[in-house]
């Protein structure tokens, strides 16, 4: 088998809002061809365009090539040997950033082309499923213009997640620091009685996770910030730092008991590893597309097994991130959940409408795929919709 083509989608929601703290407004999802008519696809959280040039760009010498060009007449069963040619191929432009995740993107698809060729799940050729079903937590992230709104729903969100099924949420509270949803400022103090008004609502069972998305701007600032949220019982807090600020999540770790999860950014397991041995954070958090596709997830999270730390892969974009997450998970014993939105707590249409048979929940539980590949597949006409909207800009 040789691939023959490799195709770039780049969408955008009609709904963008530059203002927005949301990369669901856009994707970018390539679709790798073969002489076989076998077609895998992938999809990567990063802005599309930048992808969109890191894979088509032409190479003029040894250490920088293109990705495009490194993949065409290769076979596409051997997504690890190929993850190394574009690794090393692309090492003077890439290593990390941009271009890996937009290898991670080509290394999904190939995944998906070696399943299906085979007639079997990815997770099933990533070493095997470990466990019987997938547990899923909502991801809550109300699309409000003021902190007033957002606190007031936001209670409404959990609530409604609670009655979905869901055992576990994550609350998105942004307001403050340098990515502040446009509009959606608040004290230290008012985002700690949101906290709290949260987990009243849920109860005391209920697994309650919060991500700031680096909030605050060093240690002693998170610090003074978060020293009441201990009396929460989270079962994390996502990225409070900024990620390369490895000693500050290292003093994080030392003088307060909740776990800190981060990773979302990174590429490649070298990065991770500074974030686990220098910033001792607990819960690793891959992004399957941004940390170099299926073949570099599966390898951070045997680094952090061997550290017996917990991994919740982060994911932001559509159903194919979602599959992607869960075969993941399935071939992984210390991933307890993997971040999920249903339809009913999804603002994004473009998130909603580009796959048309994305993993359902039943009874608080993702079943393992049975389809070969991904065992998704893309809405051609929404896929088309998107396209158009994101070329008129």
């Amino acid at each position: 088998m040789k691939i023959t083509e490799i195709e770039c989608h780049v969408l955008l929601d009609p709904n963008c809002d530059v203002g927005a703290t949301s990369s669901s407004q856009d994707d970018i999802i390539v679709e790798i061809h073969t002489d076989e008519g076998i077609t895998g696809i992938g999809e990567t959280d990063v802005n599309p365009w930048i992808a969109r040039s890191c894979i088509q760009a032409h190479g003029t010498h040894t250490m920088g090539l293109g990705l495009a060009e490194m993949l065409l007449g290769q076979d596409p069963l051997y997504p690890e040997m190929l993850w190394e040619r574009l690794y090393v191929g692309s090492a003077m432009n890439g290593r990390r950033g941009a271009v890996i995740h937009a290898m991670g993107a080509l290394d999904i698809a190939l995944h998906d082309i070696r399943g299906k060729a085979l007639g079997r799940p990815c997770y099933e050729l990533l070493g095997g499923a470990v466990k019987e079903t997938i547990t899923p937590y909502a991801s809550l992230q109300p699309e409000v213009s003021s902190f007033a709104a957002y606190r007031k729903s936001i209670v409404g969100w959990a609530l409604r997640a609670k009655s979905l099924g869901f055992r576990a949420a994550k609350i998105e509270l942004t307001p403050c620091g340098p990515y502040a949803h446009k509009g959606l400022t608040a004290s230290h103090k008012e985002m700690t009685e949101v906290i709290g008004e949260v987990r009243e609502a849920l109860g005391p069972e209920f697994i309650l996770m919060v991500d700031v998305q680096y909030a605050f701007p060093d240690a002693d600032t998170c610090l003074r910030a978060i020293r009441e949220w201990v009396n929460f019982n989270l079962f994390f807090i996502e990225t409070p730092l900024p990620s390369d600020d490895l000693d500050g999540y290292a003093r994080l770790a030392a003088e307060q008991p909740i776990p800190i999860a981060a990773g979302e950014w990174l590429a490649t397991r070298f990065e991770f590893s500074d974030l686990m041995d220098r910033g001792r954070i607990k819960v690793v958090q891959p992004d399957v597309g941004r940390v170099g596709g299926f073949t570099e997830a599966k390898r951070v999270c045997h680094l952090a097994e061997q550290k017996e730390l917990t991994i919740v892969p982060h994911l932001w974009k559509s159903g194919i991130s979602i599959a992607v997450a869960a075969h993941l998970a399935a071939t992984t014993a210390s991933c307890p959940f993997i971040e999920f939105l249903p339809d009913e707590l999804c603002e994004s249409s473009l998130r909603r409408e580009l796959v048309s048979n994305q993993l359902q929940m039943v009874n608080g539980e993702i079943p393992l795929p049975t389809r070969p590949g991904l065992g998704v597949d893309v809405n051609r006409e929404a896929l088309a919709r998107f396209e158009r909207y994101a070329e008129t800009i």
